[in-house]
């Protein structure tokens, strides 16, 4: 894996249990505060969502380079249809929140905890980083959802890199 996260002993495959045409499991993300659920089947109801996923919050390459190229492509991503743009990282609502202050995301990419892992595990994309970071956590993907259907989905191949998953690859897909 991606050298981010600490040696390669981590449990990757680079299949996942959901593909295109699946619904999106409905589970409940959390943003800025444990008491604020976000159900995903009302998030995405009749609605172009683009959703993205990283191992860790505040970690280099999610910091550097994928929440960056998100928010650097927002603009272009409106103008192809997408009405809200999600990332979700198994981690709390307090450090996604702040993990978003600090990149300044404003009102741009809704920053959505995935405390239990709940839907990281229905979508078969575990990381098992407990050796790096402590806990199972999520690969990295990033999906195009159209009503709740998976319209496209890009698991990076690694669990881990930052190849299919970046905003200019998803972009080339709308």
């Amino acid at each position: 894996i991606n050298a981010e996260y600490g040696n390669a002993e981590y449990g990757v495959s680079s299949m996942a249990k959901v593909k295109v045409g699946d619904r999106v499991p409905s589970v409940t993300l959390y943003e800025n505060t444990p008491a604020n659920g976000v159900n995903l089947d009302e998030l995405l109801k009749g609605k172009k969502v683009v959703i993205f996923a990283v191992p860790g919050a505040f970690t280099p390459g999610c910091s550097r380079t994928h929440l960056p190229g998100y928010i650097r492509d927002y603009d272009l991503l409106k103008k192809k249809g997408v009405d809200e743009i999600v990332c979700v990282s198994v981690n709390d609502p307090f450090v996604m929140h702040a993990w978003g202050e600090v990149n300044q995301v404003g009102n741009k990419i809704r920053m959505l905890a995935d405390t239990t892992a709940e839907l990281t595990k229905a979508l078969g994309v575990e990381l098992d980083a407990t050796k790096g970071l402590g806990n199972i956590r999520s690969k990295r993907y990033s999906m195009i959802v159209e009503d709740g259907v998976i319209k496209a989905f890009n698991l990076e191949p690694d669990g881990g890199g930052l190849t299919c998953s970046l905003s200019n690859e998803l972009l080339s897909l709308l």
